[in-house]
């Protein structure tokens, strides 16, 4: 009945999709941080490599996991810091919601700025806010614009485009959706019918709220989304 809040990972991966296809043909990309290669579909027109460090198994009992993992489609298993291709070697790397599990993200930006040939692309996203998921390979809550507009630039990347996925009103339907889930892990219970009621009314609120939203989103959204150039 509500739909506020469950659009986080259909917005990023429509945005994602979009501008792959937008990429000029022919064009060398590194899937950095990979995983499971879920965009690999979409790269036909380009010269597709996969990296990622190829530990995660999906098993964990702490926070959210994924149950499974499928490594076994990756090109190159290393560290994200240390990529094993000479400078210049590719003209546009994906990044996509992994920063949140690299122990210095600001270090995978440098080995970026080295593999991507000059004029070349970035293309990232990562979560503004998120819940602790694919432990222990998880060490930041999330990224926010100015992270970007800092270490971006002093590594000689221009931001092209920025986009904000979600805004605060969304961000709390979200959580509102998953109150049931957690619940019934953290707190041993289950939602009451005068529970599903409240929360029916809040998720009213919030989805009205949205509706008039302008410009909640610096304060909290689920992501930002950044297309760079390297100078």
């Amino acid at each position: 009945m509500f739909n506020v809040g469950t659009a986080n990972e259909s917005t990023r991966r429509e945005w994602i999709i979009r501008k792959l296809k937008e990429m000029p043909a022919g064009l060398k990309l590194l899937d950095a941080g990979a995983g499971e290669c879920i965009y690999k579909p979409y790269t036909e027109h380009l010269e597709y490599i996969s990296q990622d460090f190829g530990q995660y198994t999906g098993t964990g009992d702490v926070g959210l996991q994924t149950g499974r993992w499928d490594n076994s489609k990756l090109d190159i298993v290393s560290d994200i810091t240390a990529i094993p291709l000479p400078d210049h070697a590719v003209d546009a790397v994906m990044c996509t919601e992994v920063f949140e599990h690299i122990p210095n993200p600001i270090s995978a930006i440098r080995e970026f700025k080295r593999l991507v040939k000059p004029g070349g692309y970035l293309l990232i996203t990562a979560p503004f806010c998120s819940m602790t998921h694919f432990a222990p390979y998880y060490f930041y809550n999330g990224f926010s614009r100015y992270f970007y507009e800092k270490h971006l630039s002093e590594n000689d990347f221009e931001i092209a485009e920025m986009e904000f996925n979600g805004n605060y009103f969304e961000y709390i339907g979200q959580e509102l959706h998953r109150i049931g889930h957690v619940a019934g892990r953290y707190a041993d219970t289950k939602v009451s019918l005068v529970d599903r009621i409240l929360l029916q009314g809040a998720l009213w609120v919030v989805q009205r709220l949205s509706k008039r939203d302008k410009g909640s989103n610096e304060l909290l959204n689920f992501g930002v989304h950044i297309i760079a150039r390297k100078k």
